[in-house]
């Protein structure tokens, strides 16, 4: 994998300048993904609390519009749903956000907005320490999976380069 941009990190980490802004001086050309995120991890568990919400609060509400959401996460989050998800989706998200004070954050590739309502229930009824926790998290296993995603690109481009040159 080579060494993700400083813009490209900020993709993968959903504009969380604060992470992105330690963690680019970190990452070399050979760290893997897994390597990557551990860094990640390592640098959320160093924030205080305000931080770590600023992390997760610049992340996209499920079920936004695709005009709000980055590219990454309108391709994750799928298209639109019907009405009725999309209010309850708002109606959850707004009721998590009085609850817990920072936005709610779950890794959703590969699984409709219809379920993504059943979790979003679920977690209303855990403490804030648990969800503060499930959040970053999950703000991470989404970040993995962006890596992942590149790292397999690289793969392919290389691939594809080698195919050409043979």
């Amino acid at each position: 994998m080579s060494r993700p941009s400083a813009r490209e990190l900020e993709a993968i980490f959903e504009r969380s300048p604060i992470l992105v802004s330690r963690l680019l001086p970190l990452v070399m050309p050979d760290d893997t993904p897994e390597r990557i995120v551990e860094m990640a991890h390592e640098i959320l568990d160093s924030l205080d609390e305000r931080d770590r919400i600023a992390t997760l609060d610049a992340h996209p509400r499920i079920g936004d519009p695709a005009s709000a959401l980055s590219s990454l996460s309108a391709a994750e989050q799928g298209g639109t749903a019907d009405g009725t998800t999309e209010r309850e989706l708002a109606e959850l998200n707004a009721a998590y956000e009085r609850k817990f004070g920072f936005r709610f954050v779950v890794f959703v590739r590969g699984r409709s907005k219809r379920e993504i309502v059943p979790i979003l229930r679920a977690r209303l009824a855990r403490t804030r320490e648990q969800e503060l926790e499930a959040g970053i998290d999950d703000f991470l296993a989404i970040s993995l999976d962006r890596l992942r995603s590149m790292e397999r690109a690289d793969d392919d481009q290389m691939r594809r380069a080698m195919d050409v040159d043979s």
